[in-house]
């Protein structure tokens, strides 16, 4: 929906097959809207929509770990509630160079905003109950055989492009004859979403978004959806239990949350799942292009499952609408797989390593953990740092939001230095080619991401620098760009060249003190190589 969005806001005319009925609500999955994400929803005009919903205002965003959820507290991870989210800067995240910080709200919420929101862009088609069950792509074009799938008719959709956004059992990743490989097993994980409205009541103090319950017994993870009575709840299943069936769910939940059997609670929804690492061989072939989980797969720490998905929709959504607009050539396309690909496998790797860090720390939690004694408060205190020292990284995941770059792509112009090594928590802010465009606040208390344009911008430094010769050049091949005279205003050291070129994916395209020499090849390069 996110690339639909995006392709639209462009002026591209989009279709969208979605087999869910309209207003069918969706899992209860993702949790977690990153910053960067935000930041898309920002420029989208959804942000404060989106942010409005969830948890209560006042309701903690912390994350925790808990022997169960009854139980004692071992570690706190500080993230504020909604009301303090822009200012409380006193957690690990709140020194975030951001206009739009995250936030912890479960997908139930905040996709029918996004879906009422596209259903109301004019160049936006969204044709519910529908499945495509094969495309043929030529020269000038796609043909895509679809099906409703309340009445059996079958639908003929033309377009230049298909992008496939359709999940992990992906029909456009078999059209393409992309494979995924990798961890085909990582964890197993029973979940239950349950209504529970005693349980806020029973929970040790003070609430908590998201619980990691460890114990002698088993580990899991409790999640706060509505803030009043509704949670998930993650039963990770042990090495020797090999069949979900076989697993007492009830048991499990009940053990967890360390309650009796009196405790009452319902049952709305339950899935089992398989924590993975895959990642697709390629993204594209010819006019089809994979995004999210047709792309890759992995075990959802950081919440980075979904919010990776929408960087892969953003960075293809502009590349795609350049070309339909005609002021980018086809070689632009060739950036999207250039640039994701290895962006998907370093996220995957991160989101592995994570997972098997977890994995040890959870399965091996001393027996005396929940003793009364000297020696059960010693081995919470061990623990609690030691899961602090781990969970902080994913909670407050500076890296993964604003460090990584892209190292080879066709369509940036690469000045010899290397891009900043990053982690899932830490990052260096950057302008060299590749890197996220940073952000700064303005002397007027604008956000610079608020000022670039819709598509390429010019960030100049020095307001005598003659850039005329690029504006002429970029004209003379209708590609769009916008200046943006940053003399005096309060940028950030890393900002020490005249000039910056930042995409429309706040990346940065090309940075120097002088326009190039070579001005048309210049811009050639930006939209994708001279035209055929």
């Amino acid at each position: 929906m996110c690339c639909a969005i995006d392709l639209a806001q462009r002026g591209v005319s989009v279709v969208v097959a979605e087999r869910r009925p309209a207003g069918q609500p969706p899992s209860v999955k993702c949790n977690h809207i990153s910053s960067r994400t935000m930041e898309t929803f920002r420029r989208f005009g959804v942000a404060d929509k989106i942010r409005a919903v969830g948890l209560p205002d006042d309701y903690p965003n912390d994350a925790v770990v808990r022997t169960r959820a009854t139980g004692y507290e071992l570690a706190r991870i500080p993230i504020p509630c909604r009301a303090d989210r822009f200012t409380d800067s006193s957690g690990p995240d709140g020194w975030w160079p951001t206009p739009e910080p995250p936030h912890r709200v479960n997908q139930i919420f905040f996709e029918p905003i996004l879906f009422e929101f596209a259903r109301n862009i004019p160049e936006i088609t969204i044709l519910n109950r529908t499945e495509i069950r094969d495309v043929e792509q030529g020269e000038d074009g796609v043909r895509a055989q679809a099906v409703d799938l309340d009445t059996g008719k079958s639908i003929e959709i033309q377009a230049q492009y298909v992008v496939g956004c359709d999940g992990g059992r992906s029909t456009m990743r078999r059209k393409i004859g992309a494979r995924l490989t990798g961890d085909a097993v990582i964890q197993r994980v029973q979940t239950s979403y349950i209504r529970a409205p005693d349980l806020i009541n029973r929970i040790t103090p003070p609430r908590a978004w998201m619980s990691y319950l460890y114990n002698p017994d088993r580990a899991g993870n409790l999640v706060a959806i509505d803030g009043k009575e509704t949670w998930l709840v993650h039963n990770y299943l042990l090495n020797d239990e090999k069949d979900f069936e076989s697993v007492d769910r009830d048991a499990c939940i009940r053990s967890l949350l360390g309650v009796n059997e009196a405790f009452e609670y319902e049952l709305l929804q339950k899935e089992d799942w398989i924590g993975r690492r895959l990642v697709a061989t390629h993204l594209r072939d010819r006019r089809i292009f994979l995004c999210g989980d047709a792309a890759h797969l992995w075990v959802p720490y950081a919440g980075y499952g979904m919010n990776a998905g929408i960087a892969d929709a953003i960075t293809l959504s502009w590349q795609l609408a350049a070309v339909v607009n005609g002021w980018a050539t086809d070689g632009m396309l060739a950036a999207y797989e250039a640039e994701r690909l290895p962006i998907t496998d370093q996220v995957s790797r991160f989101a592995m390593k994570h997972a098997k860090g977890a994995i040890s720390e959870r399965t091996s939690i001393p027996p005396e953990i929940e003793d009364s004694s000297l020696e059960g408060e010693a081995a919470r205190t061990a623990v609690g740092k030691a899961t602090y020292e781990l969970n902080v990284q994913q909670f407050a995941c500076a890296g993964l939001n604003y460090g990584y770059y892209y190292d080879s792509s066709p369509i940036i112009l690469y000045d010899g230095a290397e891009q900043p090594a990053y982690t899932m928590a830490d990052y260096t802010e950057s302008t060299v080619p590749g890197c996220r465009t940073p952000h700064f606040w303005m002397r007027d208390g604008s956000s610079l991401y608020d000022r670039l344009g819709p598509e390429y911008t010019v960030l100049t430094f020095d307001p005598y620098l003659d850039i005329e010769p690029l504006l002429q050049a970029a004209q003379s091949v209708g590609v769009p760009i916008t200046v943006l005279n940053l003399s005096g205003e309060p940028a950030p050291a890393c900002y020490d060249t005249r000039l910056v070129v930042s995409r429309p994916d706040r990346h940065v395209g090309w940075r120097g003190d002088e326009l190039p020499v070579e001005i048309d090849a210049f811009v050639d390069r930006l939209r994708g190589g001279r035209s055929s």
